[in-house]
């Protein structure tokens, strides 16, 4: 069996609170993209992950998608199978690439051993792995609180737009970034402000890890200057960061290969090794 797990952009990021138990309140859209990885399981006598394309900064036995499989054999004890992925979706990015990867094992293995269980329990499973792991068991637009695993469908509709992503070489530790951000009420409410036209998005709807990430990375401040300058109606860093996007009008094929080297061509000089990808939502 082979799927495509889908990455995701936040639409709006609100740090709300501190928790007593270390983590943080957050308010955020989780929206899917159509940049991918490739993850490939058949049944095999002993278990196995291999990783191709872009290099994974963890050994094999903690990968998530590992731990996706070891979650289901424990509890339902589903047998060995090999696994290979490969890595499109860059990693430190914001993009939520090893959580789709892992709720992907997670659908693939109930699906290819007849387990049975419903989008709920997976997404209950896949929480346990990651805040954010439980978005891609469902991977359509939703609002996200608690630690961004409590999630309620959101009506936003990006559908025909350009969606341009800058991914430079440096990366951002999620954990760190939480450590230097200052937790507070939003003052504009996410649900109303995303209902706005996109245009009118910027100044309203935050990422509030942008301060303190830019200060420490302010190359990602000109990425996105640079893609408003490049026409975008919104740009912002997605998550914890280090991507920035920005959100462009419908276009052609030859439109979006052009606008990919001209959004090259203004953030080459400013962070040497971006990858940068231009998509059609």
């Amino acid at each position: 069996m082979i799927t495509f797990p889908q990455a995701k952009i936040n639409l709006g990021l609100n740090i709300v609170e501190r928790r007593p138990d270390g983590y943080h309140n957050i308010q955020t859209v989780f929206y899917p993209i159509p940049l991918t990885d490739v993850l490939e399981i058949v049944p095999a006598s002993e278990v196995s992950l291999t990783c191709h394309g872009n290099p994974v900064d963890c050994p094999p036995q903690r990968n998530l998608v590992m731990r996706a499989w070891q979650l289901m054999h424990d509890r339902h004890g589903v047998p060995p199978v090999e696994m290979h992925l490969y890595k499109h979706i860059p990693d430190g990015a914001g993009l939520g690439g090893g959580s789709s990867d892992a709720a992907s094992a997670l659908m693939m293995l109930n699906t290819m051993f007849n387990v049975g269980l419903d989008d709920a329990t997976l997404a209950a499973m896949a929480a346990t792995l990651g805040a954010d792991c439980a978005f891609f068991i469902y991977s359509r637009p939703m609002l996200a609180t608690g630690i961004g695993d409590v999630l309620s469908p959101i009506d936003v509709n990006l559908k025909g737009m350009t969606l341009a992503l800058v991914k430079p070489a440096a990366s951002v530790d999620t954990r760190t970034a939480y450590s230097r951000v200052v937790p507070q009420q939003p003052t504009t409410d996410l649900c109303e402000t995303i209902q706005l036209p996109i245009a009118a998005w910027d100044g309203l709807l935050c990422n509030d890890f942008e301060p303190s990430v830019f200060a420490a990375l302010p190359q990602l401040w000109i990425i996105k200057a640079s893609l408003m300058d490049a026409g975008a109606h919104y740009a912002a860093m997605s998550g914890s960061g280090s991507t920035i996007y920005g959100i462009f009008d419908p276009m052609d094929d030859d439109a979006r290969q052009a606008l990919q080297q001209d959004i090259a061509a203004r953030v080459e000089p400013l962070a040497a090794d971006c990858q940068v990808f231009v998509l059609e939502l």
